[in-house]
């Protein structure tokens, strides 16, 4: 593997109106901190830069989640996800029409996969634009993941779900959350190392195939946290 050639997945935390972004949320902020006699800003006079940082892990950018984001425990991406080199394959599909939505099916994906099952699933949807680096996805009934299909990474053993939208449910769909559920195996025997990454960019020039998936993840303690996801070709 040549560490030089590694392709960067992720969607940046942007301040601007035009950043990425779902559920309702506003771009993040970036503010210095100021104190009676201090000015994080050098720019205003400071000696440094000295920024709080207000996000939303979930709606502002490439991020990975754990079973925190539907258990009333208190569990941490953090500490769920305690690897961050896996064999990962990356698919292309593009959802099914079903009624007024778009649906990622079991059986596209398993068509897809030819009977291969990775540790890391890297799923881009078309059409694939680079819009997608700006695109506001609220209240717009974006493509979503069958929850059967989740169902299925679960059984086979796909851990590391990745893919280019905001969610892999719906986006009203009345809190059933069926394929965050199905995925994490939730209450049921919840599966702790499971994590889905949300709202990733893989441009066009990235053929499908086998890599190496490098998961970067901010150590925070919550549920989410941003992630910079790189692909290595095999």
């Amino acid at each position: 593997m040549n560490f030089k050639d590694g392709i960067d997945i992720s969607i940046p935390f942007r301040t601007t109106p035009s950043a990425t972004s779902a559920w309702y949320v506003g771009p993040i902020t970036i503010e210095p901190v100021r104190g009676e006699d201090f000015v994080g800003s050098v720019k205003e006079g400071g000696s440094v830069n000295f920024r709080d940082v207000t996000l939303n892990p979930h709606g502002n950018g490439t991020h990975t989640e754990c079973v925190g984001h539907i258990s009333p425990e208190c569990q941490s991406i953090n500490q769920h996800l305690t690897r961050w080199m896996f064999e990962a394959i990356l698919i292309t599909i593009e959802p099914s029409k079903r009624g007024e939505d778009l649906v990622i099916t079991k059986a596209q994906i398993i068509q897809a996969l030819s009977e291969r099952i990775p540790e890391a699933l890297v799923l881009r949807t078309v059409p694939n634009t680079s819009g997608k680096l700006h695109h506001n996805y609220s209240d717009t009934n974006p493509a979503y993941l069958d929850w059967e299909a989740a169902a299925w990474m679960a059984e086979v053993g796909i851990d590391h779900l990745l893919l280019d939208l905001p969610s892999v449910d719906r986006e009203v769909d009345e809190g059933e959350l069926k394929a965050h559920r199905a995925f994490w195996n939730y209450p049921q025997a919840p599966r702790l190392n499971a994590t889905i990454t949300e709202l990733i960019f893989v441009p066009d020039h990235v053929i499908d195939g086998e890599y190496t998936l490098n998961l970067q993840v901010a150590p925070i303690e919550n549920d989410a946290a941003p992630s910079r996801p790189v692909l290595y070709p095999k």
